[in-house]
């Protein structure tokens, strides 16, 4: 089998990236809650109490809720990612309860990244800076 070239994978994504659905291609949203040992130990309990009590609130079907392991960033636990269908996903840092319902609500909900309470912003299909070429 021949080796793949950096164009060869580019010309796969630009094929394959449109029909990437977040789940299921009904779902808008994924909201990730990152519960590993220090996660629940800096506060990830209220912060999923919140959220549950925001999706109830909401009634959206098209939004999904994933409890995950830590997410390797201990040290800005709890955190929390947002992915929106054709954006690039939001991992938001020292989350509690008040700071997670204004993630759904301005986020979630109506697009608007709340950047002070980003960490960073995730793309997981570029390349990194002054990376591949």
């Amino acid at each position: 089998m021949a080796k793949l070239t950096i164009d060869d994978l580019k010309k796969i994504r630009e094929k394959t990236l449109p029909t990437l659905c977040l789940g299921s291609c009904s779902e808008r949203a994924k909201i990730t809650l990152h519960m590993g040992t220090c996660g629940v130990a800096a506060g990830a309990g209220p912060v999923m109490d919140a959220l549950k009590e925001e999706m109830a609130a909401a009634r959206r079907d098209d939004i999904r809720v994933v409890v995950s392991a830590c997410a390797g960033m201990c040290s800005s636990e709890p955190n929390v990612t947002v992915e929106i269908k054709g954006a690039d996903p939001v991992v938001y840092q020292h989350m509690d309860g008040p700071r997670m319902r204004q993630v759904f609500r301005r986020h979630v909900l109506r697009g608007e990244v709340q950047a002070e309470f980003a960490l960073m912003r995730q793309s997981a299909f570029a390349p990194p800076a002054g990376g591949a070429k």
